[in-house]
Order: C-alpha cells, then sequence, then structure tokens
C-alpha cells in the first residue's frame, strides 16, 4: 500500500463520519448563502475541529466563494481541502540537523509512546541515520522492557539502567553514548507524566537541563504523543503541556481507529503547534510524517463507489 493509500485509509472513519455528513449536507442546498455556512460550522464542530478553528473555517471560505464567485454548493467542498491545507501548513519537518539531535518524547500513559518511538526509530534507521534510545521512564514497570522490544525491531541500539532509576541520569549516559558511538539522533524515552503533576514536570525540566548543557548546540524536539480518539480532550492536553514544557511538534496517534481526525485542525490553529507525525495502522511503518496536502486530500477524498 502506498503512501497516500495509507493516509486515506487511515482517515477513512473521519472521512465517512464528518466529511460524508458535509457532503450530505451540501447536496441539500441549491445555493450558497448563510443557512449553509452555519450548518457547516455545526458539521465542522462536531466533528472536533472546534469553536474557534470552525468559526476560521467558514470565514476564509466566505471570502474564497465571493472571490472567486462560487455559487455551486457542490464547489464548497474543493475549496474546504484547500482551506484546511493551507491551515496545517508550516513547521511540520523535523528539526535534526545537528549530530547528534535530541529528540524528547513525552505524553500520558496509553496514547502510545513507546510504540511511536520504536517506529520513529525505524523510519529514521531507514532514512540512513544512526539511532540510539534512551530509556528514561524509569517509574513504569516494564516500561524499559517495552523499549527494548522496539529497539531490537528497529535494529536501534538502546541505554538503560535499572527500573527507578534517575531519568535524567539515563539521559545523561545516553548523551555520552552517542557522542562516543558517533550517533545521528538520540531519542529519550520519559515518563508518562499526567499534566497536573507537578513533580513530573519538574523531572522533564531537570532532563532539559542535562541536555542543554552536554549538548548546548544541538538541535532539540519535544514531541507530544497524543491519542486522536479523545478528540478535544487531547486539544487540552496538548495546552497544558506546552504552557509547562514547551513542546516543539505533536505526534498524533490511532487516527484510523476515530472519527475524530478534526482535532489535528484544533491542534495547529487554536495551539499554534505543529503536527509532525500521525499514526495511521499497527505496522511499525504505519507512522507517517504529516503532510498537509497529503492529509487534506485524503480527508476529502472521492471514494469509486460514491462517485
Amino acid at each position: 500500500m502506498g503512501l497516500f493509500s495509507k493516509i486515506k485509509e487511515g482517515l477513512k472513519k473521519t472521512r465517512d463520519t464528518v466529511v460524508g455528513q458535509i457532503d450530505s449536507m451540501l447536496k441539500s442546498f441549491t445555493k450558497i448563502d448563510e443557512s449553509l455556512f452555519e450548518e457547516l460550522e455545526e458539521l465542522l464542530v462536531m466533528g472536533d475541529v472546534g469553536i474557534h478553528t470552525a468559526e476560521k473555517i467558514c470565514e476564509e471560505l466566505r471570502k474564497r466563494v465571493k472571490k472567486e464567485g462560487v455559487t455551486n454548493p457542490m464547489e464548497v467542498h474543493r475549496l474546504l481541502e484547500s482551506i484546511v491545507a493551507d491551515m496545517l501548513e508550516g513547521g511540520q519537518e523535523l528539526n535534526i540537523g545537528t549530530k547528534p539531535s535530541v529528540i524528547l518524547v513525552i505524553g500520558v500513559n496509553g496514547v502510545g509512546k513507546t510504540t511511536t518511538i520504536g517506529k520513529l526509530a525505524n523510519n529514521l534507521r531507514r532514512d540512513g541515520k544512526t539511532v540510539l534510545l534512551s530509556a528514561a521512564d524509569t517509574f513504569r514497570a516494564a516500561a524499559i522492557e517495552q523499549l527494548e522490544v522496539w529497539a531490537d525491531r528497529s535494529r536501534c541500539d538502546i541505554v538503560k539502567q535499572t527500573e527507578g532509576s534517575d531519568p535524567a541520569a539515563v539521559v545523561f549516559d545516553s548523551i555520552r553514548a552517542a557522542k562516543a558511538r558517533n550517533a545521528d539522533v538520540v531519542i529519550c524515552d520519559t515518563a508518562g507524566r499526567l499534566h497536573n503533576k507537578k513533580h513530573l514536570m519538574d523531572e522533564l525540566a531537570k532532563i532539559s537541563r542535562i541536555i542543554d548543557r552536554e549538548l548546548p548546540e544541538a538541535d532539540k524536539e519535544v514531541l507530544l504523543v497524543l491519542d486522536a480518539t479523545t478528540g478535544q480532550n487531547a486539544v487540552n492536553q496538548a495546552r497544558e503541556f506546552k504552557n509547562a514544557a514547551g513542546i516543539t511538534g505533536i505526534v498524533l496517534t490511532k487516527l484510523d481507529g476515530t472519527a475524530k481526525g478534526g482535532v489535528v485542525l484544533a491542534i495547529k490553529e487554536e495551539l499554534d503547534v505543529p503536527v509532525k507525525y500521525i499514526g495511521v495502522g499497527e505496522q511499525i511503518d504505519d507512522l507517517q510524517e504529516f503532510d498537509p496536502q497529503s492529509f487534506a486530500k485524503a480527508l476529502f477524498a472521492v471514494d469509486e463507489k460514491d462517485k
């Protein structure tokens, strides 16, 4: 299955539910008027796009309809695809140009954080980079063992200590090992921390200080892993983490299992944090680099049977 096909299949539930309802609504109109915009905005909010983002989409749609002189409601579909792609554009590339670079991966337990790290490591190794995994989630039982399994699957080295060790010490050892082994990227797993747990956020700050001290010139990404199935709760989670941890990007998992794919728009627009990867399946190669154009195209794709 090709890259676009995977994204299209991964967005099937969102497309069938949200975009399907929008298409049905557009077919019920014979002209583009304010009632159409109001119904569209309501459907977007129900699709977990968020009120603010839905309003912005409809405002931009009004402008483009007027500018292009569009009168056919079914043309709105095409305009929406273009608007969504434009809104999502910017910041989606990983900033890992130094050697080594550091990727700190954070997120609450249960969102697929360790799995994401393994898949990301596999992607980077496939792109020709040498990757070292840092098992700094030393609190959760079996977290180190799970990361070891993914290190083996992705054929990457791993640095670990015993369960209960100081996470910052593991990161320190990992950076030293990366320098010695001439690794391109260090990916640090961290404890699944709830955003209201101050001591865990303090620990994250300690890890960041270690990285800044040992690798002051290194590129550093702080990626927050979110579960797309939680919809607007994911947006709230991202808002809290952004305030506390200075995240640079989002990895949105489980898009293939939810109709709430519209949350991608809410995260980018409301928080000004780019989505860098999306998870569209269970296989090791199902973590995809986020491409706004492909995402919008797949979201609004028309299946042959629907033509």
